[in-house]
């Protein structure tokens, strides 16, 4: 029976993570294996003295491991502390300190070891300290006289804490000390003013150090600072020391800067590899200074450098090696600057390089575990087995300690073992279990049997096959139940088994045979795969003004695969559709029926299957109405009488008369209401009435001055109001509601701002409005912490941890009492940029313009806010086949959600790319990973930039051309073919000629002459063909044949001829007009009559004149090769005995030598002019008396 499992997009990164956590090395439970320890407390764990202590060492293992600690290197009997207990099946320990015990009694170092038949595991050392949160040492805090212009440091010094507390300055009333340029708080807390105003007079300044672990805030005396202004300080001198010589204060002088901190022109700073590195300058001087930073001989690294306090910190995150160096303060004003450099030296706790793994081997089999750390100064790499070093610890043949390596040969059953590595030098120390498990198991597949998984078309499909065995089984996927073996482009294989088809289409859907085997035996799995059709809106609703009272349709239809069913949701402006039985939803549509202006907005269909989901919107505007001719009726008159009986504390009732309706019934009475006491002459709704009732119960509220008054309606309008009601003020309560909109969020990364709706006047239900403001930290425990407000509806909680979850409530009270108890909410205190760049990434190459990105996402902790997702940054580096860098153009891409890989398309084929992967909060980006290189295969190449065909000869043509603008490849050939093109435009045998990719010219010879070749040219890589280039070009005639294309029109005798031919039309057109002139006529007539119409007679016999313009014609045929030429004989004299009408041979013979150039004279001739390649032209040849007409 099949097992149903679906996979959208969505959820395909999240899957292909899973799947690659899980690697042949992960043992099944059911099998032999040494313990490993899957749960532990951190190295240095600071715990709260109030609260038993709890040191975890969870481990697994086959058989199940026992557990043992020691305390300060020497064995923690658990036995003799009736204060210690270990939970069941468990190596946890829990002290139990809330009954007497002192946390003091339980510090020091324990490590716990975890031990089975096949090896031992141990911790870390675990330094146990509890959190220390002291009061502020009593002192007597002087207050501070300052001139006006002078610097001055309000000192904090607050008590040493474990861990080391926050320090905020704040006021009397709770609410932080503003801070700018001129006014800020150093990095130990101090206050500093690089110079006073009179404005920074106060006796409030109060130093607060808040202890996280403790959740507690200590407070230090409040500091009185009183500055003197020079005007006020003459008048005092003037008046007490007039009888002196003294005139006075001096006035205020400007200054240059000087550094408060740090002290000295240098200074020195060490700071650990992965540290934040905050440097501080904090300078005094009027005009206030501004603080620049630079690094000497180098920039401030990129994406990890940002500035705080107003630029005073300089602050670079994921600190490095390569951030040592030497790192200068420049404060300056207009009269001047001075500097500070701080060296910066960058050590380095110990850093893995490759950990060592978990390593299963069968009998016989070799294998390796390596251990490679770095840091500065270099680790020490030392080797543990089963806890005990390797120099003393049992011998074993098979194994070979080589420094950081060690080499393992024909291992048996006894040389399981768990191996441990140990990194240290000053700054720290890594500890890292690796076991060695001597098997010989059968291939397993522990993937269930006939998992179907679904998808829709074109998304990436992910099967499943976690497999287990020693030694390592061998994976292969089959499709069918005979199918062949799966390889290929269209099939990626993962390491742990996983068979992902990137863009599964239709074809794609089958069952899946995975197949391991390993010497010991075979096993094979079936997994069904179903590709969907995705779901499509293929009819839309569309945009519709509808005029109001009338009604409207928006019509969706969709189509989806059938097997999935579908579900239809109407949205109006992103919400629900409004509760009102006018809107009717049917199958393929939403119909409004009486559309009222409420109506207008944007409407949305989504059609949503268990795979996919797709939308499509349209707006609907409402219009008014088209005005009709109708009978004029009016508005109602006011009601009048207003009375008020039946008054309690919470409801009175009103009642009133109605005026006059106007012939238009009232449907409805609306009733206001006035607060005479907070906002007198302002009227607000209070309910309405059918417009037949005329009396109403209103519920009140407590503490207002109520007046009220009533409005008719029907439906030409709505009445003038009534006049008021006597007024009736309600006695006070307490609040019935608490605020809305309660929020909790950070504006900055260690502030909570909490904002709430506040209540409206009468809301408040008696006088003295305030809120109580609560919170506490989610989830650890915390008393809440509140103050009470007023006038107000926001409140910042500073000091706070960068983006935790906080429970929020906000409670309404009065003079009278507190409102019920309020609802609580989550919020978030503020966000910070993240401070991890994603690792682990990777590029798979799917084509030549197709790359797939995957990365390991970062831990949520480090997010520092919520996760929007993450961001791709790729540019192009160099074409690898122009091997020349050109500028970069850096593109991004943005991967919403917690997705661990992303397509980067478009790209140049055979290119080399960087890119590099950050994660993106609500705040900004994180820090970029590594810049990751990655170069896309070769492609087809485009067509030649140009084909350029020159010096024509009778049988050659050159032929020129210049190499792809993007070859995308290495060129290995060209490829010419190329056809002749006969005169009907019929082309040829097609010829091919290969050509290196060096050569870019090319003579073409053994052509036939006055011959049209049309070309196709492209370039090859190893991929294949690119576009194709073509051009035609011609070679020259037969220079004999060419000779005989004399223009005609250029021959003497042939311009004499026209001249006779021009004389002679003339003469015809002045002999016409004179016998029109004169009333006579021509000839014509008595010609027909005599000679029987002779004009008609030779078109019916062989021997007349248009029968010999035929034979003119038979013998232009004869003449085919001059077909573009002149039509007269080749000797270019003209036959006598052709015709004895010179205009008509020469006409047509004209018309056909003047072809190309227009000649009059083929005008004449009354034929239109046709292409010679036709060679069909007309038998009919004009008469002078049609030739004349033409000319007129």
């Amino acid at each position: 029976m099949m097992t149903k499992k679906t996979i959208s997009a969505s959820r395909a990164s999240l899957i292909l993570f899973l799947c690659q956590m899980i690697t042949a090395l992960e043992v099944p439970l059911d099998l032999s294996q040494p313990p490993t320890i899957t749960q532990q407390s951190p190295k240095d764990y600071i715990v709260d003295p109030r609260e038993n202590i709890v040191i975890q060492c969870e481990a697994k293992g086959k058989p199940p491991p026992s557990f043992s600690w020691t305390r300060n290197g020497t064995h923690f009997d658990i036995d003799k502390d009736a204060r210690v207990t270990v939970k069941p099946n468990s190596g946890t320990l829990v002290i139990n300190i809330m009954n007497g015990g002192k946390a003091e009694a339980y510090e020091g170092v324990y490590q716990c070891t975890a031990r089975n038949e096949r090896g031992a595991a141990i911790s870390n050392n675990i330094v146990i300290r509890p959190s220390r949160s002291p009061l502020w040492t009593k002192e007597k805090v002087e207050p501070k006289h300052v001139r006006e212009g002078d610097p001055l440091v309000l000192h904090c010094s607050p008590p040493v804490g474990l861990p080391p507390p926050i320090i905020f300055w704040m006021d009397n009333s709770f609410q932080r000390l503003p801070q700018n340029e001129r006014v800020s708080q150093g990095l130990n807390g101090d206050l500093y003013f690089s110079n006073v105003k009179p404005e920074d007079t106060r006796e409030d300044y109060i130093c607060y150090a808040r202890f996280n672990h403790t959740q507690t805030i200590q407070q230090k005396q409040p500091i009185s600072v009183k500055v003197f202004s020079m005007d006020s300080l003459n008048e005092t001198i003037s008046a007490n020391l007039s009888d002196t010589g003294f005139y006075g204060a001096k006035p205020l002088t400007e200054r240059r800067p000087t550094l408060l901190t740090p002290v000295g022109s240098t200074s020195n700073k060490v700071e650990l590899r992965g540290n934040v590195l905050l440097l501080e300058c904090i300078a005094e001087g009027l005009p206030t200074p501004v603080i620049r930073w630079i690094k000497e001989g180098g920039e401030l690294p990129i994406n990890r450098t940002f500035f705080e306090n107003f630029k005073k910190t300089l602050k670079i995150i994921e600190v490095s090696e390569a951030d040592s160096g030497k790192y200068k303060c420049v404060a300056r004003n207009p009269l001047g600057s001075t500097h500070h450099t701080i060296t910066v030296t960058v050590k380095a706790a110990p850093y893995w390089i490759t950990a060592p793994r978990n390593l299963v081997l069968s009998p016989g089999e070799d294998g390796t575990l390596i251990c490679r750390a770095n840091g500065n100064p270099k680790p020490n790499i030392s080797w543990l087995t089963n806890g005990v070093p390797i120099a003393i610890a049992p011998e074993d043949p098979s194994r070979k300690v080589d420094g950081d390596t060690i080499i393992f040969s024909d291992v048996q059953e006894r040389s399981s073992a768990v191996y441990q590595c140990n990194a240290s030098n000053e700054y720290g120390y890594l500890l890292a279990n690796a076991f060695v498990n001597v098997l010989a198991e059968p291939p397993r597949i522990l993937t269930p049997a006939n998992k179907l998984y679904q998808i829709i078309a074109n998304n990436p499909a992910l099967l499943d096959c976690a497999f287990f065995g020693s030694p390592v089984p061998e994976i292969e996927w089959f499709k069918g139940v005979k199918g062949s073996i799966l390889h290929g482009d269209l099939y990626v294989f993962h390491d742990n088994g996983t068979l992902e088809i990137p863009v599964a289409q239709k074809d794609s859907t089958g069952t899946y045979t995975c197949v391991a085997r390993n010497k010991l035996g075979k096993v094979q799995n079936e997994v069904h795969l179903e590709v969907k059709d995705p779901t499509m809106i293929i009819k839309q609703p569309e945009y519709k003004i509808i005029q109001k009272g009338g009604q409207v349709s928006f019509e969706c239809t969709i189509k989806h695969d059938r097997t999935l069913m579908p579900t239809i949701t109407w949205l109006k402006d992103n919400g629900e559709l409004p509760v009102d039985e006018r809107f009717i939803i049917h199958k393929d549509s939403l119909a409004i029926m009486n559309v009222t202006d409420k109506d207008d907005g944007t409407y949305t269909c989504v059609a949503n299957t268990t795979l996919d989901s797709v939308s499509a919107s349209a707006v609907l505007t409402v219009v008014a109405a088209t005005p009709t001719p109708a009978i004029i009726y009016d508005r109602p008159d006011p009601p009048f009488d207003l009375e008020l009986t039946d008054q309690l504390e919470r409801s009175i009732q009103l009642s009133w008369i109605p005026g006059y309706d106007n012939n238009s019934p009232i449907t409805n009475f609306v009733i206001e209401y006035e607060d005479g006491m907070r906002e007198p002459g302002v009227w607000h709704y209070q309910t309405e009435v059918h417009g037949t009732q005329t009396t109403v119960q209103l519920k009140l509220s407590p503490y207002v001055n109520y007046s009220f008054r009533v409005i008719a309606v029907n439906e030409i309008g709505r009445s003038q109001p009534s006049e008021a009601s006597e007024q009736y003020l309600t006695k006070a309560a307490k609040p019935d509601e608490n605020p809305s909109g309660v929020q909790g969020i950070g504006s900055e990364p260690d502030n909570l701002v909490i904002i709430w709706e506040p209540l409206k006047g009468f809301q408040s239900n008696g006088p003295g409005l305030q809120y109580k403001v609560s919170w506490r930290q989610k989830d650890v425990g915390d008393e809440w912490t509140s103050v009470i407000v007023a006038n107000v509806s926001k409140y910042i909680v500073s000091g706070t941890p960068t983006f935790v979850p906080y429970e929020i409530k906000v409670q309404a009270l009065n003079d009278l009492g507190y409102a019920p108890e309020p609802a609580e909410v989550i919020g978030h205190s503020g966000e910070d940029l993240p401070m991890v760049a994603p690792g682990n990434v990777q590029v798979h190459i799917v084509n030549s313009t197709l790359a797939k990105v995957h990365w390991d996402p970062v831990p949520l902790k480090t997010v520092r806010g919520h996760l929007q997702g993450y961001r791709i940054y790729y540019w192009k580096v160099q074409s690898l086949s122009k091997r020349r860098r050109r500028h970069v153009e850096k593109k991004i891409l943005t991967f919403s959600g917690n997705k661990t890989h992303g397509m980067l398309p478009g790209l140049e084929p055979y290119s080399s790319y960087k890119l590099n992967v950050r994660v993106v909060n609500g705040k900004g980006e994180g820090p970029a990973s590594p810049d990751k290189l990655f170069k896309t295969p070769e492609g087809v190449p485009s067509s030649p930039s140009f084909l350029k065909i020159s010096n024509p000869t009778l049988d050659s043509l050159t032929l020129e051309w210049g190499p792809p603008t993007h070859p995308n490849g290495v060129l290995i050939a060209y490829t010419l073919k190329f056809q002749p093109i006969n005169s009907t435009h019929e082309l040829g045998p097609l010829i091919e000629i290969r050509i290196p990719a060096n050569e870019t010219s090319l003579i073409l010879s053994n052509l036939n002459y006055s011959t049209r070749y049309k070309f196709y040219f492209y370039a090859q890589t190893s991929v294949g063909s690119g576009s194709q280039i073509t051009e035609e070009a011609v070679t020259i005639m037969d220079e004999a044949m060419a000779s005989r294309q004399v223009d005609i029109a250029t021959q003497g005798w042939f311009i004499g001829l026209m001249c006779a031919v021009a004389l002679l039309i003339l003469i015809l057109l002045i002999v016409c007009f004179i016998r029109r002139n004169k009333g006579g006529k021509y000839p014509v007539k008595e010609k027909e009559d005599a000679h029987a119409d002779p004009e008609i007679q030779p078109m019916k016999e062989d021997d007349g004149t248009f029968g010999e313009y035929r034979s003119l014609e038979s013998d232009a045929e004869d003449h085919k090769p001059l077909k573009k030429g002149s039509r007269t004989p080749s000797d270019r004299t003209v036959k006598k005995e052709d015709s004895d009408d010179s205009l008509v041979d020469y006409g047509e013979g004209v018309n056909g030598q003047f072809n190309e150039d227009g000649s009059f004279i083929g005008q004449y001739s009354g034929k239109k002019e046709k292409e010679p390649a036709e060679g069909n032209e007309s038998s009919e040849a004009p008469s002078p008396v049609n030739a004349m007409n033409s000319f007129v």
